[in-house]
């Protein structure tokens, strides 16, 4: 039966032959398959590379990225402009815009008038960091995070700027941060992905992120971000087919490896020893993924800690402590995705309800793994992809004001992972809208991160079509003042 099954497998169509097990085609939602590519592939060098890493003791084990996607204002988070409240309508000087690149949204217009936030500000912590009224959980964690008010990019619109803080490139079918350390590092837990992808939406106007974010690119298929859903099925087509035990499954899945790996001595394509990786994981996971996603068992404290909506699957808060279980369990790199910060009218009362729907759990993740001896080892970053205007796109009114996209200053945070805390690094001028002191590119900010985890930017690259490629392209320098 087992020849007669080989046989059949390699001398027929492979879709066909899964269906015929009842193993639909993209069944483990584990990465697509992937057209073989003969000029891919490491160098010895290369190689003997990849066995070195890390490049040195690194200070983070582990990334849990909580992305705001969309672009929450710094001015109304933690850059505080007391200038723009005193100047409220008055045309922003021309020597300040410079030759600023503009949106279509805004070029247009014949007054670019100052607007100030409408929330108050206060200091907090002994670095005396001014924090929004609207984070008022974030502020009582100040002296736990390192904000970063001189972040600015290349990028003006969403989608490539969301591409290139995830990938180090403004076009898809790049590697993402996650896939590149998943490529260097591995997991820690052999039942579960080295990379994983959660995913919230907010109450503001939301923008859309898509699965080129978490792609493993030219690598192989299994450094693609698995994806948890908040349905029945956390992650999908992980359960056995109906009318199929376990038992059969592992039988199963031993013959299709078998057939691989014919396959392989045949072809020698590398994708073929990828999926049977794969399989194998998902098979492992059917017991991983149903316990890691089950918080029934979390002590009242922590229900209390992140919230009500930790409790309801896809929320903030929910994945919040879901990305706590993933990365004390071993999980390398876990990307959150929530939307909803795009705010070009309408910002003061949408950006309340979404700082409402993160602050909480966002301060409580910290407060978590710091009580679990975790935050030391775990590098917690909190951002969006670019920043806010200082004028008004449209026209302001007595209680209401819109900003448009603003790449060339913005403000993140950093905490745990071997960051400085307690901290404010970089300055903008008095109307926030360029970097006076301490520049942070994206470039410089991947290169940072990898350099948390042990990695030097510059050495971990892997050719592709005769190029050698590498998260931060050709640029990007390790911003030390930030490292404890």
């Amino acid at each position: 039966m087992e020849k007669e099954l080989l046989e059949e497998g390699l001398n027929h169509n492979r879709r066909k032959f899964l269906s015929r097990l009842s193993l639909g085609v993209g069944s483990l939602a584990l990465g697509s398959l992937l057209v073989p590519d003969i000029f891919s592939g490491k160098s010895e060098a290369e190689e003997a590379m990849m066995h070195a890493l890390p490049h040195f003791a690194p200070k983070a084990k582990r990334v849990i990225y909580l992305f705001q996607n969309g672009a929450p204002s710094q001015l109304e988070s933690f850059d505080y402009k007391p200038e723009l409240i005193k100047r409220m309508g008055e045309e922003l000087p021309e020597s300040i815009r410079g030759n600023q690149r503009l949106t279509g949204m805004t070029s247009g217009q014949a007054s670019f008038p100052l607007v100030g936030s409408n929330y108050s500000f206060d200091q907090y912590g002994e670095s005396r960091a001014w924090i929004s009224e609207v984070f008022p959980h974030t502020a009582g964690i100040v002296d736990d995070i390192c904000i970063v008010k001189s972040m600015h990019t290349d990028a003006i619109n969403h989608d490539p700027a969301l591409t290139f803080f995830q990938t180090g490139a403004q076009v898809g079918n790049r590697p993402s941060m996650g896939a590149w350390l998943s490529y260097g590092l591995g997991s820690e837990n052999s039942n579960l992905p080295a990379f994983s992808v959660l995913l919230s939406r907010g109450r503001g106007n939301g923008q859309g992120v898509y699965s080129k974010l978490w792609s493993n690119g030219f690598l192989d298929a299994t450094h693609q971000g698995v994806q948890f859903s908040n349905s029945e099925d956390p992650v999908l087509y992980l359960k056995d087919p109906e009318s199929m035990n376990r038992s059969e499954r592992h039988k199963m899945i031993d013959q299709i490896a078998a057939m691989n790996d014919l396959s392989m001595k045949q072809f020698n394509d590398p994708e073929i020893t990828a999926k049977i990786k794969q399989y194998e994981m998902a098979y492992r996971m059917q017991t991983a993924v149903p316990e890691m996603t089950d918080v029934s068992k979390e002590p009242e404290s922590i229900i209390k800690l992140y919230g009500p909506d930790c409790l309801v699957p896809g929320t903030y808060a929910a994945n919040c402590l879901l990305a706590r279980k993933l990365s004390e369990s071993g999980v390398r790199f876990v990307q959150l995705y929530h939307q909803g910060w795009d705010q070009h009218g309408n910002l003061p009362n949408e950006m309340r309800l979404q700082a409402e729907d993160v602050d909480q759990a966002s301060a409580a993740l910290i407060t978590d793994l710091k009580q679990r001896g975790l935050l030391d080892e775990t590098l917690v970053i909190w951002g969006g992809e670019f920043g806010r205007t200082n004028y008004c796109q449209g026209k302001i009114l007595v209680d209401n004001y819109g900003r448009d996209h603003h790449p060339r200053a913005f403000s993140i945070w950093m905490a745990g992972g071997g960051v400085k805390s307690g901290m404010v690094y970089g300055q903008t001028d008095e109307f926030g809208y360029n970097i006076t002191e301490n520049p942070v590119h994206v470039h410089d900010f991947q290169a940072t991160v990898l350099h948390l985890m042990g990695i030097d930017h510059e050495r971990m690259t892997y050719k592709h079509l005769g190029r050698r490629y590498r998260l931060t392209d050709v640029s990007g320098k390790v911003v030390k003042d930030l490292i404890a």
